[in-house]
């Protein structure tokens, strides 16, 4: 399970009134409540709620204070949790969403606690050698089920405009980054300016996850089984390249770093995990569809641009002192490694 702290001071609550709230939408529920705080994360913050009974839940927040336009909507998370919970992709059981900011302080949801292992360290060094290929197959199976969701049929058809998905999320981070006071950066001034004039064509909208990534996963206590698929802020409606890319990037950073931990120049063999190319043959195979080899790097670049906006939203928060980890001002470095790595594919491809 991951780490639980005392409730950081900038995201105390009144527990008293939530308490309150959730009683009366969870008639099983039984005060008084036990709420501590899932350590990491830079969105939206994490708690564990458990009840005089011994059942657990999870609620998820707006961060408070001032926040970029679009950002943390706990309202979209809660919607395709609620949506894909009619799937064979496994999602927590959403419960509960309160948009009344009296509450809390800020719109929330509650879920379903779930018991697993969310593992962080791509290198998979807790995981037997042997076994490592078992989670990577997993991951790559897990965005497959979800690229495979009708997502009309799920019942969000309007969850996001399926047209020009690329163009439209280029010109986002574009704006989330420059909305958030940035440094000079040679790199980023490049890519803002080199994507949009390299789009590839557009292709048959699915759910994107928008965050698909080995932290944002969760497996069975002991097996390689995917039970939860976590942390839905970023999904919609969306190029199934953008979330296989994003899955991919770590093969493309530098195996140092805090927060841009990767596997490049990594002896992948003696690591026990397959390989870039063995990964995206396993999501191809399971989702049926060709490799786009030609606009792969496009895909990459953009992936990583995005990440490196995003991370330096996160340290933005932390200068301002909202983010939800005290670790967030580490991500500057985070920042400088995924920028760096994405103009140098874009040169490249």
């Amino acid at each position: 399970m991951a780490e639980l702290i005392e409730i950081r001071e900038q995201h105390r609550f009144n527990e008293k009134t939530l308490a309150n709230t959730l009683t009366q939408a969870l008639p099983d529920l039984r005060a008084p409540l036990a709420i501590r705080q899932f350590q990491g994360g830079q969105s939206n913050p994490t708690f564990l709620i458990t009840d005089d009974g011994g059942r657990r839940y999870v609620l998820r927040k707006k961060p408070p204070g001032d926040i970029l336009p679009s950002a943390h909507a706990v309202e979209r998370e809660f919607a395709v949790m609620r949506a894909l919970g009619q799937t064979d992709v496994p999602v927590p059981c959403a419960r509960v969403l309160c948009e009344d900011s009296s509450i809390i302080g800020t719109p929330f949801y509650v879920m379903d606690y779930i018991e697993g292992r969310v593992l962080t360290d791509i290198r998979l060094t807790d995981i037997p050698v042997g076994d490592r290929a078992n989670y990577y197959n997993a991951m790559a199976d897990g965005l497959a089920a979800l690229h495979r969701v009708d997502w009309q049929a799920a019942g969000l058809a309007g969850f996001g405009r399926p047209q020009a998905y690329l163009a439209r999320q280029i010109s986002r981070w574009t704006r989330q980054y420059l909305a958030s006071s940035p440094d000079a950066n040679t790199e980023m001034e490049n890519l803002i300016a080199w994507l949009p004039a390299h789009l590839p064509a557009d292709e048959p909208a699915v759910i994107a996850h928008g965050d698909y990534r080995l932290g944002n996963l969760m497996f069975a206590p002991d097996t390689p089984t995917l039970v939860a698929i976590l942390d839905w802020e970023l999904a919609t409606l969306g190029h199934p390249m953008a979330d296989l890319a994003y899955l991919a990037s770590f093969y493309h950073l530098p195996q140092g770093g805090e927060h841009a931990h990767g596997l490049a120049d990594a002896d992948l063999d003696a690591l026990g995990i397959p390989g870039e190319e063995a990964l995206l043959a396993r999501y191809c195979s399971a989702v049926g569809r060709d490799f786009p080899a030609r606009d792969w790097p496009f895909y990459l670049a953009f992936s990583l641009f995005r990440s490196a906006s995003i991370g330096w939203g996160v340290y933005d928060r932390s200068r301002r002192g909202n983010a939800a980890d005290a670790r967030a001002h580490l991500y500057g470095d985070m920042f400088r490694t995924c920028a760096r790595a994405a103009w140098r594919i874009a040169q490249s491809g």
